[in-house]
């Protein structure tokens, strides 16, 4: 796989793969439930059940690892291969979400990888490009705009529970 314009220093990848699995993979299909579980279309959901996927970011030395189950995307254990594996740097995932690069781009340049089920990896792809999603702000990950959201949601839960 050709390299990307920014990789994570080795120590840094090395440091994160030494992180256990599992927690990092719940995170990782929280983030897919919130943003693409509730558009996809029955005859995706349906392809996707019994499905094992496996989200490789090479220099960050992490595999997340999913699966479609009731209804939703659900992390699971790495138990061996997986049906369809996707593999890229954290930057060309980063690009990937917000928009700014094209997953045939990066493929081609062998900045992306897919392995196993052709016909799923084809089914993913296609129906990510096929939804509109608000582009990827890594700002609003920053913990000023993070802690003022939940500020803002404690408030609105603390007036609900007021005697009126």
């Amino acid at each position: 796989m050709q390299r990307s314009p920014f990789v994570l220093p080795k120590p840094v990848g090395q440091a994160l793969g030494r992180l256990p699995a599992l927690p990092g993979s719940m995170l990782f299909v929280t983030g897919l439930n919130l943003a693409l579980a509730k558009q996809l279309a029955p005859d995706v959901t349906e392809m996707l059940v019994g499905k094992k996927l496996r989200l490789c970011v090479t220099d960050a030395q992490w595999a997340f690892d999913f699966a479609w189950k009731n209804g939703r995307f659900a992390a699971t254990k790495n138990t061996g291969a997986a049906d369809l594996t996707i593999s890229a740097s954290a930057y060309d995932f980063v690009l990937l979400a917000r928009r700014q690069e094209d997953p045939d781009t990066l493929f081609f340049s062998r900045r992306l990888a897919m392995e196993g089920d052709t016909e799923l990896g084809l089914l993913v792809k296609n129906t990510i490009d096929a939804i509109e999603l608000p582009v990827f702000n890594a700002a609003q990950l920053h913990p000023r705009h993070v802690l003022a959201q939940a500020r803002e949601h404690l408030m609105a839960r603390l007036a609900a529970l007021r005697p009126r």
